[in-house]
């Protein structure tokens, strides 16, 4: 059997190592093989020791760099030659296009989180001691007409309005009218939110059996929430169970999210910085999911080209790996210099994503820049949707 002369031995692979049948599945091997063709398990029967691991780190390393270098070389340099020629299936000079961008997301919006202020948004809240409840609502006190914000006191004075409005033949089993009546003695502040977190303190029962008879399932539940937010706030109530112990209020599914968005939205404005840091955290994973929606619209725009939907997601993985590149460039440049260049760089990624579309789908001047226009417009309207969304979702489960 002869030695073919590319042949690679050393460490692992000297040829005295070498099997004729793969260790791991069986299948037939020539002493040339390094790796077997059927599962690409390296060819060899050495006992492994330490050396051995650290001589195939160091080559991945090396490998991967190689890749590295090139992706990175074929992306600033020839816009929209590197997907021709991964579609084209010369892939094992560049990395995993997928890969490659969640690596450079992540980076980028670690580099960024580092970078940004937002942590300073929690210094302006004034009072936040890390915990969730804070200082009660204000009250009036029905003789002498001072303020207090004390929840004890609130409930006393309360009870006092109730009691005037049961003299008054009105009673205390609606409390709508019990409000603009309220209003009308002008017993409480004027801002119908205070009115309102009164009388959950004063007796949150009966208040939320009130909300039970809103028409719409909607504003139930956001009556609900605002309810549970007083009880967080002003009452100390840290769980649902809680509540279900000392006001009988029903442990249902409903309330249950009713009552963890609450004390989520409580959170975002005791920490609105963390809240920010935490959220954008999110953005690499919430970029998976928005990239697809879009690379429909790419291949509609294309639907006459002969290229697949998977090829339009690698030509957009591409290009938002570009950016991711170019804005990473723009944080080091900011840190370095103390200035604000992302304006340039997005510049600069404009004109690459025209190039990028003229060298992939080969049209024309003219039929570029108006599915370029359409593309882009297109873009920044789902980025705004996605970005309103994600703050959203985040707002009500942080």
């Amino acid at each position: 059997m002869e030695n073919k002369p590319t042949l690679i031995s050393k460490g692992r692979y000297e040829l005295k190592y070498r099997g004729d049948q793969c260790l791991n599945c069986g299948h037939p091997l020539d002493v040339s093989d390094k790796y077997c063709p059927n599962c690409s398990q390296a060819n060899s029967t050495k006992k492994l020791v330490l050396k051995d691991f650290v001589d195939e780190f160091f080559s991945s390393l090396v490998n991967y760099d190689s890749k590295l270098l090139k992706t990175l070389y074929a992306l600033l340099v020839k816009p929209g030659t590197i997907t021709k020629d991964y579609i084209e299936g010369k892939r094992i000079s560049y990395t995993n296009p997928f890969r490659f961008l969640l690596s450079l997301a992540f980076i980028y919006l670690l580099m960024f989180g580092y970078n940004n202020n937002f942590s300073n948004l929690d210094r302006t809240v004034k009072g936040f001691d890390g915990k969730i409840n804070q200082s009660g609502p204000i009250s009036f006190d029905l003789e002498s007409g001072s303020i207090n914000t004390d929840s004890t006191v609130i409930r006393e004075e309360t009870e006092k309005v109730l009691k005037k409005l049961d003299s008054l033949g009105e009673g205390n089993s609606n409390l709508t009218d019990q409000l603009q009546v309220l209003d009308s003695l002008g017993v409480f502040s004027s801002k119908k939110e205070i009115d309102e977190d009164s009388l959950i303190l004063a007796n949150p029962r009966a208040f939320y059996d009130s909300i039970n008879l809103k028409e719409s399932a909607s504003n139930r539940f956001i009556n609900k929430i605002d309810f549970f937010a007083t009880l967080i706030k002003d009452d100390s109530i840290v769980n649902l169970s809680e509540a279900n112990t000392r006001y009988q209020i029903p442990e249902s599914r409903g309330n249950k999210m009713a009552f963890n968005a609450a004390n989520s939205l409580l959170r975002v404005v005791a920490q609105p910085g963390n809240f920010v840091n935490a959220t954008i955290s999110k953005m690499p994973f919430v970029i998976f999911l928005f990239l697809p929606i879009f690379t429909v619209f790419i291949w509609l725009v294309y639907i006459r080209k002969k290229y697949t939907y998977t090829d339009h997601l690698i030509f957009s993985f591409h290009n938002q790996s570009l950016l991711f590149i170019l804005l990473i460039l723009s944080l080091i440049i900011d840190a370095i210099f103390d200035g604000a260049s992302s304006g340039i760089f997005l510049t600069i990624f404009g004109f690459y994503l025209y190039k990028a579309m003229r060298k992939f789908y080969g049209q024309g001047r003219f039929k570029t820049i108006v599915k370029y226009l359409f593309l882009n417009t297109i873009f920044a309207l789902l980025a705004f949707f996605t970005v309103v969304l994600l703050f959203t979702g985040s707002a009500f489960t942080y």
